[in-house]
């Protein structure tokens, strides 16, 4: 019976195609299908790139911390190299990021009238790389997104240092090739008409994109002041001579709605609010020298497990404690103990305001004039580029305050108050105490840029914080990379081992090229 059976729908398989084989192709073609799309789409898409995860950079740097010690919770606060903890750069970078903006410049081609999209594409394709160096070490470079143009599926990694050597040609191509008098991208959601800094017209968006390239190219120079300072002088004084950003109005940032587009890693401190602490060290940063960007960033709710109920949380300075490096949830709660305790379903200390520069709303900020102008105080310091370091250093100061403005709830901050910071004795500039002035800065500004806190702080050893002791899996000092994904070591096998090898082990004690000990 089942012979019969097999036979009957066989031969009525045979009958259907017969009778439908001319017109096969209309049949099984969707009309609904993409099957061209405009790069600029997915240059748009790729804009969006990864800034850092509040348990990954910002913990290893004392912004933040989780002290709950549950499993998937485990993490940086305890010196443990947790594979999912590690992942979230990679993850948002590759499969999509690097894939669409690979793809975009296939499409163009290298003799594309559109050669500022092109240009644009280069630009921030280096940036996201320059993270992954940053983030990882050795990471695959040359071979990278290609699966779809070459099908090249199992990249090699490419060595650190020669990665970065291509990111300085890819930016200086990209900037000598911008022209404009050629296309305006419209798309751009950084300065293209829909942005939140609209330009009108090709030769304004190039302006703004030569300024971003500029203080790119800065931002790379630095990263190689403590292993190659003749090296860092010569392209820091060739970004500052292309211009750099001079001005918040030159800022390349997206804005989210908070409830269509949503920033996913602040929602998720929402959302999962008792893991949602403030570090002992930044708190007393930020109290001890009366920061008025304190009451946009930390707040105390009245349940710190549901702080989506209080919409009113105390934000007094004053108030504001942080969570001990390295402690575990249990200790902190314990009611006779040196800590604060509990309060509601969470811990007695400060957390990340979920109103404000932790919302879902808040926008994102890759490169900024603030960022630019602490670097270029850095130089300046060092005798790299021409003018006052106090002035680019004040400047930075004002224009981070200034962005304030940008966040959800939030109203503008003095001019009187910003005068009061600056003159704060542990603020005040001082030329004898200029690297840890500049560079505890921008550990405040990069508040929500861990890709660039992480790695300042390894570059110049600023802030000076204290080691994590809770263990002594890091020999008593800081991770100093994320590990690469352990599903590396099965999909990639070879190029993997070899990475790793080439890097002294892929472990958090192993050091991206421009970190030397």
């Amino acid at each position: 019976m089942k012979t019969i059976k097999h036979y009957i729908l066989v031969g009525a398989a045979l009958l259907f195609s017969w009778g439908c084989d001319e017109d096969f192709v209309e049949v099984n073609t969707n009309p609904y299908a993409v099957t061209e799309i405009d790069p600029g789409l997915l240059f748009a898409g790729a804009q969006r790139t990864h800034l850092g995860t509040w348990a990954a950079e910002h913990t290893i740097v004392q912004q933040f911390v989780n002290p709950y010690n549950q499993g998937a919770t485990l993490g940086f606060n305890f010196n443990e190299d947790i594979d999912g903890v590690s992942n979230p750069k990679w993850d948002q970078s590759y499969p999509t990021t690097i894939r669409n903006m690979t793809q975009a410049i296939t499409l163009l081609g290298d003799d594309t009238e559109r050669v500022n999209l092109l240009s644009m594409l280069r630009i921030w394709k280096a940036q996201v790389f320059m993270g992954l160096v940053d983030g990882y070490g050795d990471v695959p470079y040359f071979e990278a997104g290609k699966a779809v143009s070459e099908s090249i599926f199992s990249p090699v990694y490419d060595d650190d240092a020669a990665i970065y050597d291509d990111l300085y040609n890819e930016i200086t191509g990209a900037l000598g090739a911008l022209d404009p008098n050629a296309d305006y991208v419209s798309a751009d959601l950084f300065y293209g008409e829909n942005s939140s800094n609209p330009t009108g017209n090709a030769a304004d968006q190039v302006a703004k994109w030569k300024k971003l390239g500029n203080s790119l190219l800065l931002r790379l120079g630095m990263r190689y002041s403590k292993v190659n300072a003749t090296k860092a002088q010569s392209i820091v004084e060739e970004a500052f001579a292309g211009g750099v950003m001079t001005s918040n109005a030159d800022n390349a940032y997206v804005k989210y709605d908070g409830t269509l587009y949503v920033q996913d890693e602040n929602n998720n401190l929402r959302n999962f609010s008792h893991f949602n602490y403030a570090a002992e060290p930044f708190v007393d940063q930020l109290k001890s020298t009366n920061d008025p960007r304190a009451k946009y960033i930390l707040a105390n709710f009245e349940d710190p497990g549901a702080v989506a109920n209080d919409p009113d949380p105390d934000t007094d300075l004053a108030n504001q404690f942080g969570v001990p490096i390295g402690i575990n949830n249990t200790d902190l709660a314990n009611p006779s103990g040196p800590y604060r305790g509990a309060r509601g379903g969470g811990l007695n200390y400060s957390q990340m305001n979920i109103w404000i520069v932790a919302s879902p709303a808040a926008p994102d900020f890759w490169v900024t004039f603030a960022q630019t102008s602490l670097l270029l105080a850095e130089a300046a310091h060092r005798g790299w580029v021409s003018g006052s370091a106090q002035t680019y250093y004040n400047d930075a100061i004002r224009a981070d305050m200034e962005v304030y403005a940008l966040y959800p709830g939030t109203s503008p901050i003095s001019d009187a108050e910003i005068t009061a910071y600056l003159a704060e004795p542990a603020v005040a500039f001082d030329a004898s105490d200029a690297l840890e002035l500049i560079n505890t800065q921008y550990w405040i500004v990069n508040l929500r840029n861990g890709t660039e806190a992480f790695a300042n702080f390894r570059r110049s050893g600023y802030p000076a914080l204290s080691p994590n002791l809770s263990n002594n899996n890091l020999n008593g000092g800081f991770a100093r990379r994320m590990s690469y994904p352990d599903r590396e070591a099965s999909s990639n096998a070879q190029n993997y081992a070899g990475a790793a090898a080439g890097i002294g082990g892929d472990n958090l004690l192993s050091r991206v090229f421009w970190d030397a000990q």
